[in-house]
């Protein structure tokens, strides 16, 4: 900030009530809504290029320590939590104790006689067996609720926060701040039964992989329009809800097959399927109260055609020619009818959710 040329160094009033005379440290609140740390010893005389103080290092490290109390994790043996990486937090459910999760998992109902028939010759093909491993650990990740106790969960919680909101610092790990985000209150793990931790983990992908995080932000940003906004979260979790329920029913092996990959056809299905539901919801206007139609439509399309939702990510990823990098979807198809009863999930409109979560554990 340019200083008052006067010889006698004469300054602004406002510059004296920001700027304290050097030696004199402000509070580190001051130094926040400053947003400049070098107030602390910036002097009216002093150029704003001038060698950083040993009280300025100082105030940086308490204000840095300030940021730790402040990310949720508690305890001062935490440390500065960087973010953490799909990667990084894959490999600690790779290697966690997940046996109580396992046994929550459902096994897959085998069809005998005609109803097996018919899908051995219609029906999509088996995992292959190679693969059935990373299967489990998908569904037990399902079972697996947010614990307090494990840092990893905290520290996938904490990036969430961070790559939503654009933040440096953390937050409380409960409070109003996550209905910000999208959740139904001030604890994110209530929002989470029949998807556990891999709902968390899907919305970690989405903002952590450089190719889908423009679109993460794109859809979180449509959530919080002025008529067009919905709980984002939530929104995510039906998603991944879908998404589970597709595995379950094997729409998903042959890409898995082909792929040989699991969780990342799932992820890139859930992502696939939230770009799906954004283009709708953007260009033909909708609104939460259109949500349960647009869900069921979504979970038809997910199960039915999921090469061509994996396609338009695709297409996505490559930078269409729209100008957001979306195009603009066909106009919306009649309900969908005639499907068998159990293969889709019940959902409701989101003002509703909070008592159709009740029922999420039979999902799984």
């Amino acid at each position: 900030m340019a200083m008052s040329g006067d010889a006698g160094g004469s300054e602004r009033p406002e510059e004296r009530q920001r700027f304290p005379p050097p030696g004199k440290s402000l509070p580190i609140s001051a130094l926040r809504q400053n947003g400049l740390l070098q107030a602390l010893v910036r002097g009216a005389g002093q150029p704003a290029g001038a060698e950083i103080s040993e009280e300025l290092r100082r105030a940086q490290e308490e204000w840095e320590a300030v940021e730790e109390i402040q990310s949720g994790l508690g305890g001062t043996s935490a440390g500065a939590a960087p973010p953490i990486s799909f990667n990084e937090a894959l490999q600690y459910f790779q290697t966690a104790d997940l046996s109580e999760c396992r046994k929550k998992v459902r096994a897959t109902v085998r069809r005998r006689g005609l109803a097996a028939l018919i899908r051995f010759l219609f029906g999509p093909p088996r995992l292959q067996p190679q693969l059935q491993g990373e299967r489990e650990l998908a569904l037990a990740m399902a079972q697996c609720g947010l614990d307090d106790n494990e840092r990893v969960h905290m520290r996938i919680l904490q990036t969430i926060y961070k790559k939503l909101t654009r933040s440096r610092l953390g937050c409380p790990r409960y409070g109003a701040h996550w209905e910000e985000l999208g959740f139904q209150g001030a604890d994110p793990g209530t929002d989470l039964r029949g998807t556990g931790m891999l709902g968390l983990m899907q919305i970690l992908y989405f903002v952590m992989d450089s190719q889908t995080l423009p679109l993460a932000e794109e859809i979180f940003q449509l959530s919080q329009h002025e008529t067009q906004n919905f709980p984002f979260c939530i929104m995510s979790v039906n998603i991944t809800r879908i998404v589970i329920q597709a595995l379950r029913e094997e729409r998903l092996s042959r890409e898995c097959n082909r792929r040989q990959q699991v969780i990342a056809v799932l992820n890139d299905l859930y992502a696939a399927a939230f770009l799906q539901l954004y283009r709708v919801w953007k260009w033909q206007h909708k609104t939460v109260a259109d949500s349960g139609f647009l869900l069921k439509e979504l979970e038809s399309s997910t199960k039915k055609k999921p090469k061509r939702l994996l396609r338009s990510l695709e297409a996505y990823v490559n930078r269409s020619p729209a100008p957001d990098g979306l195009q603009q979807p066909p106009p919306p198809s009649a309900p969908v009818g005639g499907s068998r009863a159990g293969e889709e999930i019940a959902f409701t409109g989101l003002c509703d959710l909070r008592v159709e979560l009740e029922g999420e554990a039979r999902l799984i």
